[in-house]
């Protein structure tokens, strides 16, 4: 068996991987991105808002004396590794390479989004909520994910005058099948989104939808009831550091095997917990 790999067979394999990652990930997009961090920590920098104050003539000028917080991020370092003997000759199979590349980049891509998962459910909620340290809690009230809780997410939006377009939920299979049955979310006479004809929903009252499956790595947290979370893109940040999604192919020669690793060395923090709702619903 050869225990020579070329250069280009690597860097073909390091590239394959990172275009599934980026095109499998489901919420790296949805939240505050600092790429290239470097150090054990980054300390993200959340500003208060700020009020105009009228100018009397020749008056010293007033400064709003606008508020500063900081929320650092613990960066960790994650990997998914495998012994394969796809890489057993000079000449590598490339569809099995594929397959090795998809499981790698899934693998991450979960991770990453269960990092950012457990950031958001480890905030404080409240039915009524004050403050930029407190998120509004809506309670299960014995009934699966509705309309009038998707309406209160978004009156909790607007109240604080959220950005449009920036606005995310993420929910579970269970979730979504609780709307498609709602005819306020699949009826033409309500919106445009062809939920029912498609089985899925991407965007509905201004919010971008994900649905997560079940996950070895915890997905959306079940305490007694379910629990999904809608937030602002700004409510959370993601510290990527110098090592974002990298592999490596080792020889072991005690295995005669190669191993293949991804690489990612990240970590994710709530900046304004007042930007994240949490929802309650029947499993």
């Amino acid at each position: 068996m050869s225990i020579n790999l070329s250069t280009a067979a690597i860097t073909q394999f390091d590239d394959l991987v990172k275009h599934e990652y980026q095109a499998r990930g489901r919420l790296r997009n949805a939240v505050t991105v600092r790429n290239g961090v470097r150090g054990d920590t980054y300390r993200f920098q959340r500003m208060a808002a700020g009020t105009a104050n009228q100018k009397a003539t020749q008056a010293d000028v007033t400064p709003m004396n606008v508020g500063y917080a900081v929320q650092t991020a613990t960066l960790e370092r994650w990997l998914a590794a495998e012994y394969t003997d796809i890489f057993d000759k000079d000449e590598v199979n490339f569809e099995e390479m594929q397959e090795l590349a998809q499981t790698i980049a899934k693998a991450l891509g979960r991770r990453e989004d269960q990092l950012i998962i457990d950031a958001a459910n480890g905030g404080t909620y409240s039915a009524t909520p004050s403050g930029a340290n407190q998120g509004l809690d809506i309670v299960t009230g014995a009934a699966g994910l509705t309309v009038d809780k998707l309406l209160e997410v978004n009156e909790r939006f607007q109240d604080l005058e959220v950005a449009d377009g920036d606005k995310h939920i993420a929910i579970t299979a269970k979730g979504l099948r609780d709307l498609l049955t709602d005819p306020e979310v699949t009826g033409s006479d309500y919106n445009t989104v062809k939920a029912l004809v498609s089985g899925e929903l991407n965007t509905w009252l201004g919010m971008n939808f994900h649905v997560l499956g079940t996950r070895t790595e915890g997905g959306l947290p079940v305490v007694t009831d379910q629990r999904a979370f809608a937030w602002h893109k700004g409510a959370i940040g993601y510290a990527v550091g110098t090592i974002d999604m990298i592999t490596k192919v080792d020889w072991v020669a005690h295995k005669t095997s190669w191993l293949t690793t991804g690489l990612l060395r990240s970590g994710a923090v709530i900046r304004e917990n007042a930007g994240i709702t949490r929802i309650n619903y029947t499993t």
